[in-house]
């Protein structure tokens, strides 16, 4: 009778960490998306300097990032591994809505904008930063858990 008794224990334990181990998701993951802190790029101070050098994101959620350019000199944002790994549902910028299922930069000659509305599908640490501007402290990361 132990025996059988230890067995349905030893049974019951694994289906409960086999079920609990399993994501479940309902309905459409891009709608709703979450809005995060702005992403300046330069200020009239200072054109190298960054709002955001982080953020911490989830796989599976929906996000949405406005980038902004202050115009103090060009910027051409950058984040290959970051970019490769998210679900790219659309860019704003201006009054166009870019559909894409991917990005490789966000280039800034003048002052403007751009919001991003994404997914993250991989977890990790990714970089973003301005390209050649690095070294001037314009550089940051995606944590994605």
């Amino acid at each position: 009778m132990n025996f059988m008794k230890s067995l349905a224990t030893c049974g019951l334990a694994s289906l409960i960490a086999v079920s609990s181990t399993v994501a479940v998701a309902e309905g459409d993951l891009t709608r709703r998306p979450t809005k995060l802190p702005d992403l300046v790029l330069g200020t009239e101070d200072n054109r190298y300097l960054l709002s955001q050098t982080e953020y911490n994101l989830e796989t599976g959620k929906s996000y949405k990032l406005k980038i902004i350019s202050s115009g103090q000199t060009e910027y051409a944002l950058k984040a290959p591994d970051f970019f490769s790994t998210i679900f790219l549902r659309k860019i704003e910028a201006g009054d166009m809505e870019i559909k894409a299922t991917s990005l490789n930069e966000l280039e800034f000659e003048q002052e403007g904008e751009a919001e991003i509305y994404f997914v993250p599908i991989k977890p990790g640490k990714f970089e973003f930063y301005a390209e050649g501007l690095e070294e001037k402290g314009m550089e940051g990361v995606f944590n994605i858990k």
